[in-house]
């Protein structure tokens, strides 16, 4: 299992129609968020398969693959360190080399669906039982994708109805001045909602103020109209 071979397999099934939309997409034109990444056309489905097929690929190989200037091997890679931490028979210690190496490799994940598709499974399943101080960390650093990363990731505890560092992060990020970090923090806070209608509606009412309307939006999706029309109006 080599990233030559995943890339040939990646190329393969690309497509140079969708090559363009995905660039248009994602944001790859100067001074925008993705600004050079290069796309081979593949959709997330295909890309699954490929990672599917070599998840046991060593960590040289996975490097390889992240270093790319293809934005589908990278995806590739990521999803293969997905696949191996949700395999059941992976030890306690290969779970750790995974995670590791993905911190390592944070500034590889240069895109929105690079962290979102990646960082629960990751980063968060794998802090569920641990320190976090790793996650405000990466909150705090000047990079957009590493902020994204520590609050999504935070996903993985609102599933077992831990919100203590969603709405600690949430409230640190919440001015960012980035609109895929208000998207970010609108998403997660509507997951705590969903689990407890009570705790998302105390954090809005001390902080409501203070999201940015897409933030808010996001995060009051699931509200009635008539709640979702008082926090907006406080806007």
């Amino acid at each position: 299992m080599t990233a030559d071979f995943v890339l040939s397999e990646l190329q393969s099934v690309g497509s140079p129609e969708k090559a363009v939309h995905l660039s248009r997409f994602f944001k790859t034109g100067p001074g925008q968020y993705g600004e050079g990444d290069r796309f081979l056309g593949v959709v997330v489905p295909q890309t699954r398969s490929v990672a599917k097929a070599n998840k046991a690929m060593p960590f040289d190989e996975l490097q390889r693959l992240l270093d790319s200037p293809w934005h589908e091997a990278r995806l590739c890679a990521l999803l293969i360190l997905v696949y191996r931490i949700q395999d059941r028979k992976t030890t306690a210690e290969e779970r750790e080399k995974v995670y590791r190496f993905y911190l390592k490799n944070t500034r590889r994940c240069n895109n929105w669906d690079l962290v979102d598709l990646s960082c629960r499974d990751v980063v968060g399943e794998y802090l569920v039982d641990k320190d976090r101080s790793i996650l405000y960390e990466l909150a705090e650093s000047n990079n957009l994708w590493k902020q994204r990363i520590s609050i999504v990731c935070t996903w993985a505890f609102i599933r077992r109805s831990d919100f203590t560092d969603t709405l600690a992060l949430a409230e640190k990020l919440m001015t960012h001045k980035h609109d895929l970090m208000h998207k970010a923090v609108g998403w997660m806070l509507r997951e705590v909602g969903k689990k407890d209608r009570d705790i998302l509606t105390d954090f809005l009412e001390r902080n409501a103020t203070l999201l940015p309307r897409t933030a808010l939006r996001y995060a009051i999706e699931h509200y009635p109209e008539d709640q979702r029309q008082y926090f907006l109006k406080k806007k």
